[in-house]
């Protein structure tokens, strides 16, 4: 606070207001990296969406992408024989 430019001056009150913040992620290592991919994929889903008829449609689509759901139920998966 002790330099006479306005903009180091501005630097240094965001840093100083927001230090503990700064702290915890730099220990905790702490991102939102999860919640950004997240998004990405309501995005991507979104951008596909345009051939969805319903909203419904679109809500399932987003249930089976981001819900980590298996194709094939654990039954189905012992009545598959290769010929």
């Amino acid at each position: 606070m002790l330099s006479r430019l306005e903009p180091i001056k501005k630097a240094a009150r965001t840093v100083r207001d927001h230090l503990w913040g700064i702290i915890n992620a730099v220990v905790l290592r702490a991102t939102n990296a999860a919640s950004e991919s997240i998004n990405a994929e309501i995005q991507r889903i979104k951008r596909m969406a345009y051939g969805f008829r319903s909203r419904e449609r679109f809500r399932n689509a987003m249930y089976f992408h981001l819900g980590d759901l298996n194709l094939y139920p654990a039954s189905a998966e012992f009545t598959h024989t290769n010929n």
